[in-house]
């Protein structure tokens, strides 16, 4: 049986940021959640922190009873995978990792930061930074789709991600992870693009190949949602995926 694929979003994005990827996926189980503070979980209440992240990610592949599985983290969400994947878990595949942010604190330019923290919650700023992250104007159900997801962020983890989380380093640990991983990035990514994955991503793990998406940027799993399942499918590297 092919492993279940746990799907974790970006920052300001939810559960079904992954649509267009999971409804190609026929005959594959799937789970996407919403991130605590993000989305449907917004009202969450509780720890922001990478640990507590990794907990609920221990504690859902419990609950769902899902077995032999792979993670597929998007961003802010590669970074929880490659904590979770740190810790070992017994029955972890192997890794896709979507622009992932770095085990490293991520380079978020400090004007970008600051606009970030101090405009959370104006629709121009979230609109704004759906722009900056895009190669290609997203149709608009796509948009307002995004749009609203960040717009229903928790303002508490929302200022967690920025203030913290993303400046932790768990770099330390990554020796730890013994599952292959494939890390994609589209090829306009202008935030967490080739040149960072293969500076402070790829050099911290045993076993990872880097593909790239033509014409895509930062939001891939609304840009071009075929060209990660191709990934899923091992259709670009079956040996990260086999059982061997």
């Amino acid at each position: 049986m092919e492993p279940a694929l746990v799907f974790l979003h970006c920052f300001g994005g939810s559960g079904r940021s992954w649509n267009g990827v999971i409804s190609a996926l026929v005959g594959r189980r799937c789970v996407a959640p919403d991130l605590r503070g993000f989305a449907g979980a917004a009202e969450w209440v509780g720890d922001y922190t990478l640990g507590q992240f990794v907990q609920d990610l221990k504690e859902l592949v419990v609950s769902q009873n899902l077995g032999r599985h792979i993670v597929v983290g998007h961003s802010m969400g590669g970074k929880i995978a490659l904590a979770y994947a740190a810790t070992q878990p017994p029955d972890l595949h192997s890794l896709v990792l979507i622009a992932p942010s770095p085990p490293t604190p991520e380079p978020i330019p400090a004007a970008e930061r600051e606009r970030l923290r101090t405009t959370h919650g104006e629709r121009a700023a979230a609109y704004t930074t759906i722009q900056k992250i895009t190669y290609q104007p997203l149709p608009m159900p796509l948009l307002e789709q995004a749009i609203e997801d960040i717009l229903r962020s928790s303002p508490v983890a929302w200022q967690a991600w920025l203030e913290q989380l993303s400046r932790e380093d768990i770099s330390a640990t990554m020796a730890k992870i013994t599952v292959p991983a494939l890390v994609v990035v589209g090829e306009a990514d202008t935030t967490l693009g080739a040149d960072l994955q293969n500076q402070a991503v790829i050099p911290y793990l045993k076993a990872a190949r880097l593909v790239t998406v033509p014409r895509a940027g930062h939001l891939l799993p609304l840009e071009d949602p075929q060209a990660l399942v191709n990934a899923i499918n091992i259709q670009n590297s079956m040996f990260y995926f086999s059982d061997d």
